[in-house]
């Protein structure tokens, strides 16, 4: 299996003004400096092998591989869990489910969200004296104090949860197919219990709703335009910007775009990557007309690619979970396995990024959070422990590792939520639990506890195909290391302040603009 750990190494080394009423916020020429402006934009669903710079059989990211070649690509860089609200709220606090309180996803009837308590990057950034955005999919509480504009952020446009979670008059591509929203006074029709058709899928620009059920084939360019013109009108003002993009992309529904006859038998997935690629390539291209020499581009994924969705998923290039896939179910999306949170990653900064790098460092979208807060030159929030690291040393090129030690948190699969049962501690992956989700033969693999753990060598197996004999030499040498680096986390976390995620649901808090009519429905504007 070294051939597949080689081959991931050597694929690459080859308006704003004042849009928010309740908020003093109207951008001012003052400023105290020139302090870095920050791009973040998270993909939802994305494939590590997706991207064209990490696996060669990938043709449809031209603007991402140029990135790759204008930045520096990571290749062992993972998600802070591999489900939606985990992963989201890890990078916006730098701390795991455990202790921010997000475990598992909101639901479209949430009345919490991500912790009050938790402070977010971009209340950080906005105590500091920047301009902070949030364009695209939040997915950490909707109602009340929990929205994004309550949360840091100065504006915000996009949809409150993953764009499944509403019927829309233009449905795309799913697996199964769910039906268009109900019109008139006709009944939803609830043919299939995945899909959501009693509410209409909302678009808000700050606190309003505009456009309820937001049109999924347009969705992409309305996001490009506001994230331009976020920039745009940042850039004038000549305050420090933040600004965070959550992608629709590659989560289904596949939005339903032209689609070329080179890209048949995928091509659903394949005309998607291309209108994502195109969105990030609008938003960098902002970026260097207005503001290349001072802001720093972020882009990566929320986990790995959704299995059961089968052709509509996204590709785990060489990770491919190979012991969990004998035992039945998919090692991708909600499992600990490597194509469930190994995940893209660029970043790029002319003149401060060095060009045409491949980063082996073991980072996480845990570091956005410290990293950002550093270069920013703001303090981080005090009485609280941080699992992210500050990555500058790497991203500058002056040096070459990350984290020694880095837990996956189960998301789904197996195991209690959020529970700490996966280890990596450099070139080794402990499981103490596996499982697989759904796939797309509609199997689930079996929950299997280990005791002692299945430790494997990912740089000889990329493919977490064979464990390493537990009476081995390299296995003793492994274990003991595990086992302490498990117990340290576990005694740090429990003398932490840790927040209380309120998962409790009720149907009065569902988005809805007009609540008269069949799925909420109501004008556009």
């Amino acid at each position: 299996m070294a051939w597949l750990f080689l081959k991931v190494l050597l694929v690459g080394v080859s308006f704003l003004g004042c849009l928010y009423p309740l908020v003093d916020f109207c951008f001012s020429r003052d400023t105290k400096g020139q302090r870095p402006n920050f791009v973040i934009i998270l993909a939802d669903d994305v494939g590590w092998g997706d991207l064209g710079a990490n696996w060669a059989e990938t043709k449809d990211t031209d603007n991402l591989d140029k990135m790759a070649a204008e930045g520096m690509r990571f290749v062992d860089f993972h998600a802070a869990a591999s489900t939606c609200s985990p992963s989201r709220a890890s990078l916006l606090t730098g701390r795991l489910g455990l202790r921010n309180g997000v475990t598992h996803n909101f639901a479209v009837t949430s009345v919490g969200g991500l912790p009050l308590n938790e402070t977010t990057l971009a209340e950080v950034l906005q105590q500091a004296g920047y301009v902070t955005g949030m364009i695209g999919k939040w997915h950490l509480g909707h109602h009340g104090s929990y929205h994004p504009n309550f949360r840091g952020f100065d504006y915000y446009f996009g949809i409150p949860y993953s764009h499944d979670m509403g019927c829309t008059d233009t449905p795309g591509y799913n697996h199964p197919p769910c039906p268009a929203c109900p019109r008139g006074d006709r009944p939803s029709r609830n043919l299939e219990r995945d899909c959501y058709s009693d509410v209409a899928l909302p678009l808000y620009e700050n606190l309003n709703i505009v456009e309820q059920p937001v049109n999924l084939s347009s969705l992409a360019q309305k996001y490009a335009e506001k994230a331009t013109q976020f920039i745009q009108h940042a850039s004038t003002s000549g305050r420090p910007f933040l600004l965070y993009v959550g992608l629709a992309h590659m989560h289904v529904p596949l939005a339903r775009t032209q689609l070329s006859a080179e890209t048949w038998g995928r091509r659903p997935y394949a005309a998607g990557l291309r209108e994502m690629d195109s969105l990030v390539g609008q938003i960098k291209d902002k970026v260097d007309r207005t503001a290349k020499n001072n802001t720093f581009l972020w882009f990566t994924g929320d986990n790995g690619p959704w299995a059961q969705k089968c052709e509509l998923a996204g590709s785990v290039g060489p990770f491919t979970g190979l012991w969990q896939t004998h035992q039945g179910g998919s090692p991708a999306k909600q499992t600990t396995w490597e194509g469930g949170h190994r995940v893209p990653a660029l970043a790029y900064w002319p003149g401060r990024v060095p060009s045409n790098v491949t980063s082996t460092a073991l980072l996480s979208v845990l570091d956005i959070f410290p990293t950002v807060v550093a270069l920013a030159g703001a303090q981080l929030p005090r009485g609280r422990h941080f699992d992210g690291l500050d990555a500058s040393e790497v991203l500058f090129g002056r040096a070459q590792s990350g984290h020694r030690v880095l837990f996956h948190p189960n998301s789904g699969a197996a195991g209690e939520d959020g529970a700490l049962q996966t280890v990596r501690l450099g070139h080794y992956k402990a499981f103490y639990i596996t499982g697989g989700a759904k796939a797309c033969d509609g199997s689930v693999g079996p929950e299997r506890h280990h005791e002692p753990p299945l430790i494997f060598n990912l740089e000889d197996d990329a493919a977490e195909a064979l464990p390493l004999e537990r009476g081995s030499a390299e296995y003793r040498r492994a274990l003991p290391k595990v086992r302490e680096a498990l117990a340290g986390v576990l005694r740090d976390i429990a003398d932490d302040n840790i927040s209380r995620a309120d998962y409790t649901q009720d149907p009065s808090v569902t988005p809805c603009c007009n609540p008269r009519r069949a799925a909420c429905r109501c004008q556009t504007v």
